[in-house]
């Protein structure tokens, strides 16, 4: 029997594309350390649920945003 569901489930990425996360997000990290701002730990939370594969580019980027704006 199949039900319907609220929530969808995020597949699994693979090693590759989680390397590639993980490089964007520590150039990134890099990028506005250069510019004297740190991220605070709501956002490297964020972060680490994309690098994960938790969250995709779409959820990542809507997750982020109110941090931003925020801080």
């Amino acid at each position: 029997m199949n039900v319907a569901s609220t929530f969808r489930l995020n597949p699994r990425i693979d090693a590759v594309e989680s390397e590639r996360r993980r490089k964007a997000i520590n150039f990134a990290r890099g990028s506005v350390r250069f510019e004297g701002v740190s991220l605070t730990p709501e956002m490297e939370e964020v972060n680490a649920r994309f690098v994960a594969g938790e969250l995709n580019e779409d959820e990542w980027f809507e997750a982020l945003v109110p941090l931003c704006h925020s801080a």
